[in-house]
């Protein structure tokens, strides 16, 4: 059996932790720079306000019924998901992260345990630890877990923690559920579906195979056996490295300088790059890109990027925050409004297995240095140790004016009791 251990409403769970007052309110987490709304409350969603919402066409119904509205604070998510992660590891060794709030987990060698009750000793324990609401939907294969999650959030008679096992349960589970809530089956494919008669996800699981994977793709046959209880998409507990390290954000305010562009892809390469030794790996390449305002009509566009590869592969911060620079110099232009710089790490590869090139000097960085900045940042802060070239300016960060402290992140802000 396979379970789906999922946060309720994640975002706005954590904010509640800390500050009991937004419990029973409604309240939303916006998106980077504050446009969008990523998380809802329940008492939100009543209200009719849609998940990535512009926060500009709901400003009328957040001041109508006083709907509290947070900036994102990652530091404090990102924490919060790896406790929950620490506390699941105690009940299996075999879990798949497959975002920040939702993870599953198998549960091969536990066949002695009631399952159920396996699962609700985890939910109660997350939630005494950590005040976060769990729900636990179990089934055969992911995409059912996905479908006994859903159910075990609408039904209070579940208690949170819902298993799907007999041909009845399965079948009682889909018969309501419209094919649109199949994890998987996207909007155009539901659509198509509703086209040829499939509504719900009954239809679609005791459909013809062959006739729906030439209609569609092995990715269809696929879901549908998912929901005859038949697991085919691979549990990965050991998930792959990144070949791609992204780091990319929108400004608060546009940028006009280079001296502010230099410093904000130094951070996004510093940010990267402890991502690279994380997952200890090398690059041989980085990409750097900058764009202007694409919705704005009224200003100059341009847009440019630029590709440098590095001598030797590396995951020193300063080989790539040089080159990245180098590569900023070569693209700007004066005269325009920036409002997106990025980076992009490429030709990743493992440390183990990398190949000096015979011709050139041994690179001369310090593996010891790297070491200590990131055991330092990592105790106290992302961001206690930095290069120099991230500088100090304000004018490039992304826009978080009501942003939540980091209570569990850094110990300045963290919450006093009297």
């Amino acid at each position: 059996m396979i379970a789906l251990c999922d946060v309720n409403n994640f975002y706005v769970s954590c904010e509640r932790v800390f500050d009991p007052s937004l419990w029973h309110r409604p309240v939303i987490v916006l998106s980077n720079n504050d446009g969008c709304a990523v998380a809802r409350s329940n008492e939100v969603k009543k209200l009719g306000v849609k998940m990535a919402a512009p926060f500009y066409q709901i400003k009328g119904l957040v001041k109508k019924h006083n709907i509290v509205t947070l900036s994102s604070n990652y530091a404090l998510y990102g924490d919060m998901s790896q406790r929950v992660d620490n506390i699941i590891a105690q009940y299996s060794d075999q879990v798949e992260n497959y975002s920040i709030d939702e993870c599953f987990i198998r549960f091969n060698g536990h066949e002695h345990l009631d399952i159920i009750e396996h699962c609700q000793n985890l939910r109660q324990q997350i939630w005494q630890w950590l005040g976060l609401p769990v729900c636990v939907g179990i089934a055969p294969s992911k995409t059912l877990a996905k479908v006994a999650n859903h159910y075990a959030k609408k039904h209070k008679s579940s208690n949170s923690v819902l298993k799907l096992a007999s041909e009845y349960q399965i079948k009682r589970a889909l018969e309501h559920l419209p094919v649109r809530e199949i994890w998987g089956v996207g909007g155009r494919s539901s659509r198509h579906l509703n086209d040829i008669g499939i509504t719900t996800a009954l239809q679609l699981r005791d459909a013809d195979l062959k006739s729906m994977r030439k209609r569609f793709s092995v990715v269809m046959e696929r879901t549908i056996l998912e929901l005859r209880g038949i697991s085919c998409i691979e549990f990965d507990a050991d998930p792959e490295k990144k070949k791609q390290i992204i780091c990319t954000r929108s400004f608060g305010e546009r940028v006009n300088h280079i001296h502010p562009l230099k410093e904000a892809i130094a951070y996004h390469v510093t940010r990267a790059c402890v991502t690279l030794r994380e997952q200890e790996s090398v690059a041989q390449s980085i990409t750097v890109s900058i764009r202007t305002a694409i919705y704005n009509n009224n200003s100059k566009q341009y847009s440019n990027s630029i590709t440098l590869k590095l001598p030797q592969a590396s995951s020193h911060t300063s080989h790539f925050i040089t080159a990245a620079i180098k590569g900023l110099e070569r693209i700007f232009k004066k005269g325009f409004n920036y409002k997106k710089a990025g980076i992009i790490l490429n030709h990743i590869s493992d440390t183990g297995i990398l190949q000096p090139d015979l011709f050139m000097p041994p690179p001369e960085c310090d593996d010891d240095l790297m070491q200590v900045m990131d055991n330092i940042n990592a105790r106290f802060g992302k961001g206690t140790l930095r290069s120099g070239q991230e500088g100090f300016g304000e004018q490039w960060i992304m826009k978080s004016e009501i942003k939540s402290p980091a209570y569990t992140s850094k110990f300045s802000e963290v919450t006093s009791v009297v």
